[in-house]
């Protein structure tokens, strides 16, 4: 299984890019200047009203078309991207801030990498993000951060991001090493090395996720970088050699299945791209760390792209990649929340999530593919 030249994976990153917009992105309630999208395809009426809000999955559409602008700057993915934050603010009743520290993790990621990369800027948001997740920060009650405000679940879905963005923002690095150590200290498995869910009331949560590997590498390549400590890089290394080896059969990073769950392997893509696009230093191990995470996106994207389904002439991505995708029909059960969660629809095609997990990965393939075709 050989990934298509550099042309060709941007060619199907705009090519999913183009999915999403067509069968997802709807100005919310008719008002001008707006954008959001909608949950499921194909949409029930209360999908095409904005009657479920899911805030993190709109976080990781405005991430999404930071990548497409990155790939291809042009002046309406400007506009998308303008329209998305104004949509997210009013459907979210006018605040930045909601209660669930990882939801606001991943808006503020989004947030900073719009003003940084794309010079749409948002201070007053940022601010108001990083004070809600630096204040967060409860050692006293054994962590980390936890999951959700009067919560004492404290996992690596809320602590990742929070440290990334913390590590990018200010004057706040410090803060987002002492996340990386606390997930190093209590969450990562002595048998596989992979990084455990959480704790609740210190018990392990043991469930090992794939977003939550993603989210410690992309955490620890930033310290990495940042820090210029080779305890990151040590981590980094682990890790990525972790998910090869259990989490990624034949070098296709697993999926989830619908719902949240959808996001998890596209999250991690993105930080494994990261990873090897980003982790310094020159030694053979650093190198070969590189080069597996390349590997590892690679391979998932030429798997998800040989699976896809194709409707109307677009890419339609599967929840496992590794599996031809169905396309959804109108009936079935759809999407649901329940206790802060939301479980995937009967057909997982059908969420929005796994549409943005599919082309979050074509757009990290783009980012990483060789500098030659392979031949």
């Amino acid at each position: 299984m050989k990934p298509g030249p550099a042309q060709e994976w941007a060619k199907r990153a705009a090519a999913a890019e183009r999915a999403v917009a067509d069968r997802h992105l709807r100005r919310l309630w008719q008002l001008p200047g707006t954008q959001l999208g909608v949950v499921g395809w194909p949409p029930t009426a209360r999908d095409r009203a904005f009657g479920s809000w899911h805030y993190w999955w709109q976080a990781h559409l405005l991430d999404t078309l930071v990548d497409a602008h990155l790939r291809d700057p042009q002046p309406a993915r400007v506009q998308r991207i303008r329209r998305q934050i104004r949509g997210h603010l009013i459907r979210n009743a006018g605040r930045w801030t909601n209660q669930y520290y990882d939801d606001m993790a991943w808006l503020a990621l989004a947030l900073e990498r719009a003003g940084r990369l794309v010079g749409i800027e948002r201070p007053r948001a940022l601010k108001t993000l990083a004070g809600e997740l630096f204040d967060s920060w409860v050692p006293e009650d054994g962590g980390g951060i936890p999951w959700r405000k009067q919560d004492q679940f404290f996992n690596a879905p809320a602590n990742g991001p929070a440290g990334i963005f913390l590590a990018r923002y200010g004057d706040r690095l410090r803060r987002a090493e002492q996340m990386a150590d606390w997930i190093e200290a209590t969450l990562i498995d002595p048998d596989t090395k992979l990084v455990f869910d959480g704790i609740r009331g210190g018990s392990l949560v043991r469930a090992q996720y794939t977003y939550c590997q993603g989210v410690v590498v992309g955490l620890e390549t930033e310290l990495a970088v940042r820090a210029g400590d080779d305890r990151h890089n040590r981590r980094v290394r682990r890790l990525v050699t972790a998910i090869a080896g259990h989490i990624a059969p034949h070098g296709v990073l697993r999926g989830a299945g619908g719902g949240d769950g959808g996001l998890f392997a596209g999250i991690t893509a993105r930080y494994l791209a990261l990873a090897a696009a980003a982790l310094p230093g020159r030694s053979a191990a650093d190198a070969e760390a590189r080069d597996t995470a390349r590997g590892l996106v690679l391979t998932s994207a030429q798997s998800a792209w040989d699976n896809r389904a194709v409707v109307d002439g677009l890419p339609l991505f599967g929840a496992s990649w590794a599996q031809p995708a169905e396309v959804p029909a109108g009936n079935g059960a759809r999407a649901r929340s329940a206790d802060g969660a939301v479980h995937g629809s009967e057909a997982a095609e059908r969420d929005m999530s796994v549409q943005i997990s599919g082309w979050m990965l074509m757009e990290a393939a783009s980012a990483v593919h060789p500098v030659s075709p392979p031949g």
